[in-house]
């Protein structure tokens, strides 16, 4: 038999999983394990949500009374440094299986009884935005014991970012650490993707299409939601191949008023049919903004750019067509002049790359900034795979990133030249014997002028 055709042996095989039950009971003590293992990696968890950094133990379906009945939580995460011991139950669901609010209510009675810190859930459910529940909880369970929630593809995310770019010490925990990753990327693990949009989303997006959609329906703030959690998704997916944090760009009131931001996309949704969410990332031009537009089925990228504050308007246009070789024709730009009112002039690449005076409304008005867009067909169906609205959004963010935002550098001005003895005579065109660049100009007192005695 040929060796191609063997299987390796993996730390942690997929090979009988028999059922939901088997299938979380694998995954959590996977997880735990690994995270007491590889020291950098359960650091990497456990300091978001307050834990020291010390030793990690990790036990899974610990027994504990609570009245009359006996429960047995997922796992359970102790860090100890000194003297200081902080502890937090978890709670974990795989594949579409949802939490439950009360069983994490008696999860968290169970640590306030037990003086721990802190319950830990994770599921395929992803929150619009970090630091959001997806389960409704009563917040009086919640005074004396903290309630955290993480997606297994941000556990996937942290992992990866932990092995491939952040770096584990020991050659034998970066071993261990990629066994964790392959099974959470293999399907059987039941740590899925981002992979429906939700049991409105065809009534919604047939609503939005006849323009019967009104901000008061009870659909619209799920859908809304929705599709900040894929956005998320995206930025988590798009990090872990960039290895560093790609999040979602929201103010400050966004942050701590979460309902804030639902209620405006909401409202976005069902007067003009559209849905816009952004993704900061690290070290690019600018933020990658995502709009949504379901009554046109288009997906548009855009990001905006500052023009440079030197040269004639056709030099900043050339200076952006030369970083956007590598980007298809089909990409739009637009420019804005300073102290001009609205959008200024719109042109495809192709057109600007033949006549950069195209993208030039008024030659007498400055540049100041450009926008460069990109536009793909959007998906209608609600799930994943083709015709897709999850896989169009995704593949919509990727290809913008790896066409435009990557090649773009913001404009920097030339440093300053140092001024050479021999620019200075041909500036001042003065003689030779004049011109000195030391300290004192009394280079010869035998070749200094007589003074005039009166």
């Amino acid at each position: 038999m040929a060796e191609e055709s063997w299987h390796a042996a993996r730390l942690i095989p997929t090979s009988g999983i028999n059922g939901a039950d088997e299938q979380e009971r694998r995954a959590t003590s996977a997880l735990l394990a690994v995270m007491g293992a590889v020291r950098e990696f359960g650091r990497a968890l456990t300091q978001q949500y307050g834990a020291p950094a010390g030793a990690i133990q990790t036990f899974i379906e610990v027994p504990f009374t609570l009245g009359d009945g006996k429960f047995f939580p997922d796992g359970l995460i102790r860090v100890t440094r000194g003297q200081r011991q902080w502890t937090a139950l978890v709670e974990v669901k795989t594949g579409s299986n949802e939490l439950q609010p009360e069983q994490l209510e008696r999860y968290l009675d169970i640590a306030r009884e037990q003086g721990f810190d802190a319950l830990i859930t994770i599921s395929n459910e992803i929150p619009p935005m970090a630091g959001q529940h997806p389960t409704r909880i009563d917040k009086r369970k919640l005074r004396k014991v903290a309630l955290h929630h993480i997606p297994w593809s941000e556990v996937l995310t942290v992992a990866v970012m932990q092995k491939e770019y952040r770096g584990v010490a020991d050659p034998e925990q970066a071993w261990i650490l990629g066994e964790l990753i392959r099974y959470l990327e293999h399907p059987k693990s039941g740590a899925l993707e981002f992979s429906d949009m939700g049991p409105s989303w065809v009534t919604v997006r047939e609503a939005v299409g006849a323009g019967t959609l009104r901000p008061a329906d009870a659909a619209a703030p799920e859908i809304a939601a929705r599709f900040d959690a894929l956005v998320r998704y995206a930025g988590l997916r798009l990090g872990r191949r960039l290895g560093t944090d790609v999040i979602p760009a929201l103010t400050r009131r966004e942050l701590a008023e979460p309902t804030v931001r639902t209620q405006a996309l909401t409202t976005q949704l069902a007067t003009t049919g559209t849905m816009t969410a952004a993704l900061r990332i690290p070290g690019a031009v600018g933020t990658l903004s995502v709009t949504a537009d379901l009554r046109a089925a288009k997906v548009t990228c855009h990001v905006d750019v500052e023009a440079p504050r030197e040269g004639r308007p056709t030099t900043r246009v050339n200076w952006l067509v030369r970083q956007l070789k590598e980007a298809p024709e089909t990409v739009r730009l637009e420019s804005y002049a300073a102290h001009a009112r609205g959008a200024g002039s719109a042109e495809l690449l192709r057109a600007v790359r033949e006549n950069p005076a195209s993208l030039i409304g008024d030659p007498a008005k400055e540049l100041r900034a450009f926008r460069v867009a990109l536009t793909s067909p959007a998906g209608t169906k609600r799930g994943r795979g083709r015709g897709a609205f999850i896989d169009s959004v995704l593949d919509a963010i990727d290809d913008f990133y790896s066409q435009v935002i990557q090649n773009l550098k913001p404009w920097m001005p030339a440093p300053p030249r140092m001024r050479s003895v021999d620019d200075a005579v041909a500036t001042e065109q003065v003689p030779a014997a004049l011109v000195s660049t030391a300290l004192s100009s009394q280079d010869d007192p035998a070749a200094q002028p007589s003074r005039i005695s009166s």
